[in-house]
């Protein structure tokens, strides 16, 4: 029945122009006639953000962050919407949140929406924590009386009531999505939309986060729920949705989707970096391919627990010059894309001033700690403080067994833990 409808989204298409990379001059005189040109390139840019091609062409720098996307979500009913960065999810929930709209195609609503879209959405950094509680309230349509009612509830859910009177702008990231997820939890919507906040607070928080969206789904309130976590999609949503480049590729039970998401990333892991088109970044600097060795200098299709691993980035660049300040990550996931560690030179005190505009950088691993599985791993180039190269899902990590103690014991495999550390037992004295 229509009145059984909470959320409907029919034929949903949002477009974006976006920028294009500045090119690099090597001389004096190319940088002067390109300072002299800029003027005109910014009003030719400026008047370009709202003009499209109605002849059906879209240029190289429009984008569709949504094409076509339709679907319906009951009263009372969780749902889960996946799918890999830049695949829409986020634009979606903005144009349910009414933040931004729709180039084509509608939304219908019934009932009050709550959003908390990104830490501290709403938030003044200026203000306290009550006095945004209060402001935050308004904005989502309750009267003062009623965010009074509710106000030792949200403190009390957000714990952090010695805090409560400072100033935003001093939280940590932890206290500001406590806070923010407390006031969008709490004010009674009829609608929740809840997008990549668990990824910020602790694992204590993460899990009372998940109890109270339950709650609110027993309640006979709706929950739009975007994760990367699918650990938590399967056991918070009865369906789910996969995004794929903007289109709504798969929608049903949320196991099954899961398992399409999972291929999904195994078959883009498994094309060469040279050949992937999803990367972002301003191109400075592009990783062509990572190469696994073990502690010999062997290259390795599998990486055994114990043992010494060396991951190798291949890079080129278009600058003729060293590159300055480049900073190299890889952040390692499981397979349902909880994540687990990120390698990262600048954070142990391997700076790289300067590096060849192509070449190699080696990343050592000492007696590698991952259980026997599948893993995959991103990899993030920044140069200053620029994005130069970020590739998700970047390849696929198979561990096997191996002898981590030198005991001539392999740890047991199927345990469900994932990682395996040194330590040691000893008797004490009576």
């Amino acid at each position: 029945m229509a009145s059984e409808i909470s959320l409907r989204v029919v034929n949903l298409s949002k477009r974006y122009r976006i920028g294009s990379r500045e090119r690099q001059h090597d001389t004096l005189i190319g940088a002067g006639m390109a300072l002299m040109r800029r003027p005109f390139e910014n009003l030719r840019s400026l008047r370009s953000l709202s003009q499209f091609d109605s002849n059906g062409h879209d240029p190289i720098d429009v984008i569709w962050a949504l094409k076509d996307v339709a679907f319906e979500v009951k009263k009372g009913e969780v749902v889960g919407v996946i799918g890999r960065n830049g695949a829409g999810k986020s634009t979606l929930l903005r144009i349910l949140s009414r933040i931004t709209y729709p180039t084509f195609g509608r939304v219908e609503i019934r009932g009050r929406v709550s959003s908390l879209l990104e830490v501290g959405t709403g938030f003044h950094p200026e203000l306290t924590g009550r006095e945004n509680v209060y402001l935050n309230g308004t904005v989502l349509g309750m009267t003062k009386a009623e965010v009074r009612e509710k106000f030792d509830e949200i403190v009390d859910f957000a714990g952090i009531e010695k805090y409560i009177d400072t100033p935003v702008k001093r939280y940590s990231s932890g206290m500001g999505v406590r806070l923010a997820f407390a006031v969008a939890a709490h004010l009674e919507p009829e609608i929740l939309l809840v997008d990549e906040v668990l990824a910020v607070g602790d694992a204590a928080f993460q899990k009372k986060c998940l109890g109270k969206m339950e709650a609110v789904a027993g309640e006979g309130r709706t929950v739009v729920f975007i994760s990367h976590n699918m650990t938590a999609v399967a056991g918070l949503c009865s369906r789910a949705f996969l995004l794929v480049d903007g289109h709504l590729a798969a929608q049903g039970p949320t196991d099954g989707i899961i398992s399409l998401y999972m291929e999904q990333v195994k078959s883009l892991s498994q094309l060469a970096l040279v050949d992937r088109r999803d990367r972002r970044g301003n191109g400075l600097l592009r990783v062509t391919g990572v190469t696994l060795k073990n502690g010999e200098g062997q290259t390795v299709d599998q990486v055994r627990m114990g043992d010494d691993v060396v991951l190798e980035l291949s890079y080129v660049s278009d600058c003729s010059r060293p590159l300055q300040h480049v900073q190299f990550s890889l952040h390692f996931y499981t397979m349902s894309d909880q994540p687990l560690f990120n390698l990262m030179n600048e954070l142990v005190g391997d700076d790289l001033p300067t590096i060849p505009p192509n070449g190699t950088v080696r990343c050592v691993v000492p007696r590698w700690p991952l259980m026997p599985g599948q893993y995959s791993f991103n990899v993030f180039c920044q140069i200053g403080m620029d994005t130069a190269d970020w590739i998700l899902n970047a390849r696929l990590l198979e561990v096997v067994e191996g002898d981590f103690f030198k005991t001539g014991r392999t740890v047991p495999a199927g345990s469900g833990d994932m990682f395996v550390l040194p330590h040691r037992w000893e008797a004490c004295a009576p």
